[in-house]
């Protein structure tokens, strides 16, 4: 009971002392997490506002230029410069154009002095008429063909144009006039205005403000005048903003976005006391459920340790039950996995045990099965008085194959020596069947090194000879094998005539059973003792074809003396 009540106590203070520290990083974190998100968004909004009025001002710098181009080489255009003919086809361009723009403006055709032949204004006034003639007799004294700069004009009705583009109108005789479009200050501002950005500017290649949301911005003459510090941060009237600048190759113009970078200082008190609330209420929260995971924890672990002891003591079904949903419950799991496993591994041991027993009695019945002694003696009694050299060797090789057979020292064997054993075998066979006997080994160098159960192959070959004779007056064996990856391949071929579909069927389901009750026992036994000695992966797998033959295919992992020499003196 001390021992239960200190691991609830030290459980419990252990939870109660590392719950300071996450509260406390995470009260960093989160204020370090605010003041770098803050900024990211500060510049992405600032950003992001500058692209997209960006893609607005190159359209509308775009249009206007190819407008300008366009409508100055139209002969309408030039009829109406030099004789005023073909007006309303020159308005109704202009009008069609105008009405699909998000800028509006205003036309004007003037003649090399000055004078205007044409305007879309209804209104106007004497200010703005002598800008425009400035504009027309500058470009004439100046040689200059086209013209795209700021110029602020005020017309009636506190209408103002921002921006003018101009285009001489050239004819047979030279430079006859000027077309010129004057764009609305306040259209500019409208596609200024964008969401998540609260000061926009838009200044020409000289810093002069075309357009802006905010008069703060100007300067003297009419420049921008503000400049940012190395962290992209300006000051207009003690406030800080972030400013971000784009710049616009097509028109040379610049793009200033003004974010304001002061954060709700209320905001961040709010969320300050909010966490520290929070955390306080979360250490008690903790304090109160860690009396709670204590008391249930050292349960389940009660429970655990009852069942070793039990486990300990011999009983193997003590299986343990925990419900809790956590690493206990996996625990618990685990060791039931595990004890159901270990049961598994008695009773396979205790199957192969049997097994190993039966296969070694029904090895030493075929090995000393009488008609096969009897044969080979009655053959080696012909060949005493036909073939003396013929009767030894004869008798040699039923001597090795009668030690070899009769031997138990050792349950696995190199695959080369036991090949040697079955080719004395088949030389015992061939003797008496003569010429209607073949024999053929196909057996790689690597493979014939593998280590495999010791007399594995002669149980197949004896049914091919059994059973080959029934239905073939001729019968050839051929053995083969291979390494395939990690894996040792053999086959057992033979022509012997094969099985029908029903009787393969029937014999793959005696050999695949775990509990044979059939008579014919040879291939199950082998089978499941592969399997029991390597795991399901491995055994025996038999095709055959009526009228044509049979192939026994075994698998075992590929493994070398060597390796078990060596692995053998590691763990000595």
């Amino acid at each position: 009971m001390r021992a239960k009540r200190s691991f609830k106590d030290s459980l419990r203070r252990l939870f109660l002392l590392h719950t300071l520290v996450p509260i406390s990083i995470l009260f960093v974190l989160f204020l370090m997490f605010m003041m770098i998100n803050s900024r990211f968004l500060l510049i992405n909004q600032t950003t992001e506002a500058g692209k997209k009025i960006k893609l607005a001002m190159e359209e509308v710098y775009s249009s206007y230029v190819k407008e300008t181009n366009e409508a100055s080489a139209l002969d309408s255009v030039r009829a109406f410069t030099s004789v005023q003919a073909r007006g309303p086809e020159v308005f109704e361009r202009f009008y069609t154009f105008n009405n699909r723009q998000r800028v509006k403006s205003i036309m004007y055709i003037l003649d090399t002095d000055g004078d205007i032949l044409a305007s879309s204004a209804n209104y106007g006034s004497d200010s703005s008429d002598l800008a425009l003639q400035a504009i027309a007799r500058r470009m004439h004294n100046q040689g200059l063909t086209e013209l795209a700069e700021t110029n602020p004009i005020r017309f009636s009705h506190d209408r103002y144009t921002a921006y003018t583009f101009a285009k001489a109108i050239s004819g047979s005789g030279g430079v006859q006039g000027y077309l010129i479009y004057q764009l609305y200050e306040l259209d500019l501002q409208k596609l200024l205005f964008v969401q998540n950005n609260e000061i926009a500017v838009v200044t020409d290649p000289y810093r002069t403000i075309i357009a802006t949301t905010n008069n703060l911005t100007q300067g003297l003459m009419n420049k921008y005048s503000l400049t940012s510090d190395s962290k992209g941060y300006v000051w207009i009237d003690d406030g800080k903003y972030y400013s971000k600048e784009t710049y616009l190759p097509l028109s040379q113009w610049r793009i200033y976005t003004l974010s304001a970078a002061e954060g709700n200082r209320s905001a961040y008190l709010s969320l300050a006391v909010f966490f520290a609330m929070a955390s306080l209420l979360l250490w008690i929260v903790i304090w109160y459920s860690a009396r709670i995971i204590s008391t249930r924890q050292s349960r389940a672990i009660d429970k655990l340790i009852y069942a070793v002891r039990e486990l300990q003591s011999g009983n193997m079904d003590s299986y343990v039950y925990i419900g809790t949903g956590d690493e206990f419950e996996t625990l618990a799991n685990q060791y039931n996995q595990m004890l159901q496993r270990l049961n598994e591994l008695v009773a396979q041991n205790t199957e192969l045990s049997d097994l190993r027993r039966v296969i070694e009695v029904k090895h030493l019945q075929s090995q000393f099965h009488p008609h096969f002694i009897f044969n080979v003696l009655e053959t080696l009694r012909y060949a005493i008085i036909v073939d003396n050299q013929l009767a030894q060797d004869m008798v040699l090789t039923l001597s090795r194959h009668l030690r070899y057979s009769i031997g138990n020292e050792q349950d696995h064997v190199v695959l080369g020596s036991d090949l040697e054993y079955i080719a004395g075998y088949m030389k015992l066979q061939q003797i008496r069947f003569k010429d209607r006997l073949h024999y053929r080994e196909e057996v790689d160098q690597a493979a014939r090194t593998a280590l495999v159960p010791r007399l594995m192959l002669q149980p197949v070959i004896e049914n091919t000879i059994k059973y080959g004779y029934r239905q073939r007056q001729s019968v050839a064996v051929t053995v083969l094998g291979w390494v395939e990856g990690k894996d040792l391949i053999l086959e057992v071929k033979d022509n012997a005539g094969g099985m029908s579909r029903e009787r393969l069927a029937e014999v793959q389901a005696i050999m695949h059973s775990q509990n044979n009750r059939a008579p014919h026992i040879g291939l199950h036994n082998l089978h499941r003792r592969l399997v029991l000695m390597y795991g399901d992966r491995y055994g025996i797998e038999v095709d055959s074809t009526q009228g044509e033959g049979t192939v026994v295919t075994f698998r075992l992992p590929y493994r070398k003396e060597e390796t078990d020499v060596q692995g053998a003196a590691g763990r000595g």
